[in-house]
């Protein structure tokens, strides 16, 4: 069984190199609708595959990372990242260029890596990240899978390599949030949310 949960965020970036000149050569925005698709064989023990009411915890935060935030590629020009850094209080660094395609695969995996810390305690079994879908427009959206977000032929996403602003990691709650999924520390769900 596959079940899908859907998020939203503002975001702003450039995306260097693609064939529309708009996106290549100016700041732009969009609205963007993000859904994890988790799937597993098993039911817990109220009858769900994961609790939506878990999703709006730590992968909410990591997701809500993003909003009224500049999505940055580390490769850019220096002048530019310097400059937004200093004008936005709010900005993620990517070590992948910020388009739909690599969005969903950096996003996936972040989720991906959370769920891996994350210790159940409601008879959850067997539950994997099937897929992050991105909407970067109504019209326009990326999915990645397990073998596209962790793709050398795509480029790979170093999790170390993904840098948040000081306001973005306050907002966590837990300002140490990414500090402790890259360290692999566990996350207990809680027995009531």
């Amino acid at each position: 069984m596959i079940i899908r949960k859907l998020f939203k965020f503002e975001n702003a970036h450039i995306v260097r190199g693609c064939s529309t000149q708009r996106c290549r050569a100016s700041i732009h925005g969009h609205s963007y609708k993000v859904e994890i698709l988790f799937e597993s064989k098993y039911l817990d023990h109220g009858q769900m595959v994961y609790d939506f009411g878990l999703m709006k915890q730590n992968m909410k935060a990591l997701i809500d990372s993003f909003d009224h935030a500049i999505a940055l590629w580390d490769q850019d020009d220096a002048a530019y990242l310097l400059a937004m850094k200093e004008n936005s209080n709010r900005w993620v660094q990517l070590p992948v260029s910020p388009s739909a395609e690599q969005f969903s695969r950096v996003i996936f995996v972040m989720i991906d890596r959370l769920l891996g810390c994350t210790k159940t305690v409601n008879g959850e079994k067997g539950v994997r990240l099937h897929s992050i879908i991105v909407h970067e427009t109504d019209t326009g959206y990326a999915q990645a899978f397990e073998e596209d977000a962790y793709s050398e032929q795509m480029g790979s996403i170093p999790l170390e390599s993904i840098r948040f602003s000081d306001e973005v990691r306050e907002g966590w709650g837990d300002p140490r949030l990414w500090e402790k999924i890259l360290l692999g520390e566990t996350f207990m769900n809680p027995d009531a949310v």
